[in-house]
């Protein structure tokens, strides 16, 4: 039995079994401190790349000035505070992406507010950008020396006051302005589900406001957008165009769905009893996800970045977005349901489909299906 296959057994049959007994949050704030603290000591890390790391030439991409080793990512939500920046290179991922992080701290939205649906292989989540706030955070990394590409996602704090489009601006401008040198590139998050006032950012008028006052900030990185998956290809479009005018680099396609009444996410959900808040993702969102990435490929090829994002629990996943269009993937709920050997074998699968289909890189498979 190989490494990987032995830790996906273990993961299956001992370990999620005793995770999935409790609460979602207690057990992913236990990882969190375990994962923070196996990044603090040389040999744990070794074990930890001994055990999950895998590389290969073929996967190596320069997108943006920025060197990646694999387009496999963590997606920002699962590593808040960026404390996980230590051990996940040894994990096998190939970049990852901290926050969001908000212009001022926020506790998020009451308990429970993360929620398992297993049959579906899904969660639902409700944090409401719990964040320590940007000026703490950016003093605690940016005495951090990264050894692999972090992005930092930014969003505006989760209270009645950023409701109003001048106090939500300043909020993103002052959360962009403290993290605008630190890591590798910034995503403007203006897709979270479940905070004060929706998601007035989705507005064309609104997001050009944003963007604008975004770009004000004298900032050397590469800048994303991240969508949501429930928005018209109209305004999808709208978007596009803005994010073009204004020079932004790329999206990230998707955040989670709060729209239960979609067909594509209600007849994926095998659940009886679903949450009545939150943001769905895993499997419900890949459809809405993959197609998405598909409009948005069609509409600019590759004048924008495309990081695709929901659903990915396998190298066909993976692979399957990146010939739609997607150069990066990111992923946490795959983790989640089939543990952390998961990077390593969709990192294998991909050089595998890429020696199938004759590539020798896997930036040659982007956007693919389409020709």
């Amino acid at each position: 039995m190989s490494k990987s296959n032995f830790f996906a057994f273990s993961y299956h049959h001992i370990l999620k079994p005793f995770f999935f007994l409790f609460d979602p949050e207690s057990v992913h704030n236990r990882i969190l401190t375990l994962g923070q603290s196996a990044g603090k000591f040389v040999f744990l890390r070794r074990v930890t790349r001994w055990a999950f790391f895998y590389a290969h030439p073929s996967l190596e991409q320069t997108i943006c000035g920025i060197n990646f080793t694999n387009p496999v990512g963590l997606a920002a939500g699962f590593d808040k505070e960026g404390i996980l920046t230590d051990i996940m290179p040894e994990v096998g991922f190939g970049f990852m992406e901290i926050g969001s992080i908000t212009g001022e701290p926020c506790p998020g939205n009451p308990r429970p507010r993360l929620w398992r649906l297993p049959k579906s292989k899904a969660l639902v989540v409700y944090y409401g950008l719990k964040s320590s706030g940007a000026k703490a955070i950016a003093r605690i990394l940016s005495k951090k020396q990264f050894r692999f590409p972090v992005g930092i996602s930014v969003a505006k704090t989760n209270s009645p006051a950023t409701c109003d489009d001048i106090v939500g601006i300043a909020d993103y401008v002052e959360a962009h302005r403290q993290t605008a040198e630190i890591g590798a590139y910034t995503t403007i998050n203006i897709s979270c589900p479940n905070t004060f006032g929706g998601q007035p950012f989705n507005d064309a008028a609104r997001l050009e406001k944003l963007i604008a006052a975004i770009k004000q900030v004298p900032c050397s990185k590469p800048i994303f957008v991240k969508l949501p998956p429930d928005l018209s290809f109209d305004v999808v479009d709208r978007i596009i165009e803005i994010c073009l005018a204004y020079k932004i680099d790329g999206v990230v396609c998707s955040n989670l769905t709060k729209d239960r009444n979609n067909p594509q996410v209600s007849s994926k959900l095998v659940e009886q009893n679903i949450p009545e808040h939150g943001g769905i993702s895993g499997k419900v969102i890949e459809d809405l996800s993959n197609e998405l990435i598909a409009h948005v490929y069609k509409q600019v090829g590759k004048q924008l970045i495309i990081i695709g994002c929901g659903g990915v629990f396998s190298a066909e996943d993976a692979y399957k977005k990146i010939k739609l269009g997607a150069s990066l993937i990111q992923l946490i709920t795959g983790m989640v349901f089939e543990g952390p050997q998961l990077i390593g074998q969709i990192n294998r699968g991909l050089v595998k489909l890429l020696h199938r289909d004759d590539y020798s890189n896997i930036s040659e498979a982007i956007g693919k299906a389409h020709q």
